[in-house]
């Protein structure tokens, strides 16, 4: 009764003519458009309500600015750089947001896990280059990118080879590679935003990302415990960092420095006693305790009045510029060198920041446009890399203490920049006796989230086992080998994990619930009834290549028939029975006589003459798929078992008339087709 419906022919070449042409067309409303969607700041800032919103964009904004310079100066540990650059790239990333986003509440910035994916970078190729990576070499002259730092590492280095022409010191390298990588995976993003690829991002399913960011957190951790307790042990650089690092950490923990011991001690217990007390007081609470800032301060202040680098050894920041550095063009030799590392950290960037995007646009009722956020995160990193800052992306628990604090919108980020370029201004030389173990113990307690994700295994693989695996595996591989390959095996193993449920899906044969028309599982539910003479084979998953024998194996177990082994068995028989008759033996092979060989044709009984196939659950077929159903309905139909096909839905339905399945002139298709199983249940009913 039901027909399909006529669709016309779209003729594609001259739709997309159309579209190139409408596309390469311009007009001054066109261009105005284009201007106001690549710069959103354009449509809604003239509409700012100043009244409501200014209070609490104002505060977010002073709080933010308050965390971000502490944690600047701390996450230029894991990049391995300076802190004056993680200044640099709070200050730019939170001006060029502000005007390319289309979030209200993200806070883009400085982010841990991609300080970390680009301090291994310049590690290696500091590491390549000849450079020591310890922090402590002893500097000599050179002619590093700071005016007013006149000393670098001991072997400045001639680096004609990758493109700068001039010596150039440890500092002045490690820079010159962060912000050509910056560079880079800008580009990168920016080229998926103009290809339309932020379907990339769906490869990266929830389990990788937590696991990722888990293992990573792990690899963070490692790295700041030599700080922590204040030993000198060489920066591991390659695959196993983590078991390494621990290595060289036990081997050298005589020589730890109490100093740097009881200082991580105290700090981190302020810290966590801090937090745990905002956690639980948060609905109290109108903004968050600038914990971090105070313990900056007052680390600072005993470090320097106590004299704690001079009389204990201590590690201390160091001397930190204030002003701006000249802009420079990143290196095109060393972006060549960093081409591969920056794919990874551009997808990371651009999922972290669009994922969070939504999820607070969910919230908060309002849509954001993610192509426009990929062009937002790719110009975060271009422009800011001809300023000496690194890669950035949206930090999910500062993004937390922005709409916690009554952000409204991106006027916050201004008003954090505004801070963060006081402290480059006027401020940032009095860190000058901070000590290293003060930055690591904020580092160590700001990763509480990711690795209480440990705590969260029970629940998860009580939810879904498969993705818990593909939690640990991605988890295991970041800590274990390093953070790019981690998030490759991540997203190549939960792929091969949907791969295998496909070839290995549930197959069922269904019953009949009583007094209904409706059919179901036969071993999941009580009280079925069997079909008499008809059997229903349900097969949960799309019908392709890697699963074609899967399908027939279960088939045939679970109907408790090969039609293959069966025909098999006939042709033996009649072949025998043939040879007796021909000898003249009126007997048959069995001692039966001719007449009662009939009923020994089929060695085992058939209990069904009806075959209905439920394709509900198939969403697609290939040619392998067609070709398996048409294969089984040959060999049944041998066994006079009809073959009916229930619940198709029209992509299938194309497939097999294009696959020849219901013939050439489909004049058998309401005998082989049917839009419920209980129609074909009928149908084979009535045959006779």
């Amino acid at each position: 009764l039901m027909e399909r419906k006529t669709h016309v022919k779209i003729n594609r070449k001259q739709v997309m003519l159309a579209k190139l042409k409408k596309s390469c067309s311009c007009t001054p409303q066109k261009l105005k458009n284009f201007v106001m969607d690549f710069f959103p700041v354009l449509r809604w800032l003239p509409k700012y309500q100043c009244k409501e919103y200014i209070w609490g964009d104002a505060m977010s904004g002073l709080v933010i600015g308050i965390i971000l310079v502490p944690q600047a100066i701390a996450y230029s540990l894991l990049a391995g750089l300076k802190p004056i650059y993680s200044l640099y790239t709070s200050f730019f990333a939170n001006i060029i947001y502000f005007l390319m986003g289309t979030s209200r509440h993200v806070s883009v910035g400085i982010f841990s896990l991609i300080s970390l994916m680009v301090g291994q970078v310049v590690d290696r190729e500091l590491l390549l280059a000849g450079f020591d990576l310890n922090d402590d070499a002893p500097p000599a002259l050179g002619d590093g990118p700071l005016k007013n730092d006149s000393l670098s590492n001991t072997t400045a280095f001639n680096l004609t080879t990758v493109g700068i022409n001039a010596e150039c010191g440890k500092e002045c390298y490690a820079i010159g590679i962060a912000t050509a990588l910056t560079f880079v995976a800008g580009v990168y993003q920016v080229l998926m935003g103009i290809f339309r690829l932020g379907f990339v991002s769906m490869y990266l399913s929830e389990s990788v990302l937590d696991g990722f960011a888990t293992g990573a957190s792990l690899t963070i951790l490692t790295a700041q415990v030599k700080y922590l307790i204040g030993i000198k042990i060489p920066r591991t650089q390659g695959h196993g960092m983590l078991v390494i690092t621990w290595i060289n950490i036990f081997r050298n923990i005589s020589q730890a420095n109490l100093c740097d011991v009881i200082t991580s001690a105290i700090c981190i217990v302020v810290l966590v006693t801090a937090k745990e007390l905002g956690d639980r007081y948060k609905h109290k609470l109108k903004f968050p305790l600038p914990t971090e800032l105070v313990v900056i301060v007052v680390a600072t202040l005993v470090s320097h009045y106590g004299k704690l680098n001079e009389v204990y050894a201590s590690s201390v920041s160091g001397a930190i510029p204030t002003g701006f550095i000249p802009p420079k063009v990143p290196q095109f030799n060393l972006m060549l060198r960093v081409a591969v590392d920056a794919l990874p950290l551009a997808i990371v960037s651009f999922v972290f920041t669009v994922s969070l995007s939504e999820m607070f646009a969910k919230k908060y009722a309002y849509t954001i446009r993610a192509n426009q956020e990929m062009f937002a995160v790719g110009f975060c990193n271009i422009i800011p890399s001809f300023f000496h800052s690194f890669a950035t992306s949206a930090a999910l628990a500062k993004t937390l203490v922005k709409t916690s604090t009554g952000c409204q919108t991106q006027v916050s980020g201004v008003i954090s920049a505004m801070v963060v370029l006081l402290v480059l201004l006027f401020l940032a030389p009095l860190f000058y006796s901070l000590q290293k173990c003060v930055l690591a113990c904020i580092i160590i307690v700001s990763l509480r989230g990711a690795l209480r994700k440990f705590r969260d295994v029970p629940a998860r693989y009580h939810v879904n086992k498969v993705d818990t695996l593909v939690w640990v595996v991605t988890m295991s591989a970041s800590a274990l080998v390093s953070t790019e390959i981690g998030l490759l095996v991540g997203i190549v193993f939960s792929m091969l994990c949907v791969v295998v449920r496909t070839q290995r899906p549930r197959t069922a044969l269904l019953g009949q619930i009583q007094d209904t028309s409706f059919y179901e599982d036969d071993l999941e539910y009580e009280n079925l009834s069997s079909v008499p003479k008809v059997k229903i084979f349900r097969f949960e998953a799309p019908l392709y290549y890697a699963n074609r024998n899967y399908f027939l194996k279960s088939l045939y177990s679970l109907t408790n028939l090969d039609p293959n082994l069966e025909a098999a068995r006939r042709k033996k028989y009649e072949k025998k029975e043939k040879h007796h008759l021909q000898k003249g033996n009126h007997r048959t092979a069995n001692g039966l006589g001719t007449g009662e060989t009939t009923l020994q044709l089929v060695p085992k009984q058939i209990d069904f003459h009806a075959l209905v196939v439920d394709c509900s659950s198939i969403s697609f077929l290939d040619t392998t798929g067609v070709n398996i159903l048409k294969e089984i309905l040959k060999d049944y139909k041998n066994l006079n078992i009809s073959v009916l096909l229930a619940c198709c839905n029209p992509s299938v339905i194309d497939s097999l008339k294009r696959g020849g399945y219901f013939g050439n002139d489909l004049g058998s298709i309401q005998e082989m087709l049917f839009y419920s199983i209980h129609n074909a249940v009928l149908f084979a009913k009535e045959q006779k």
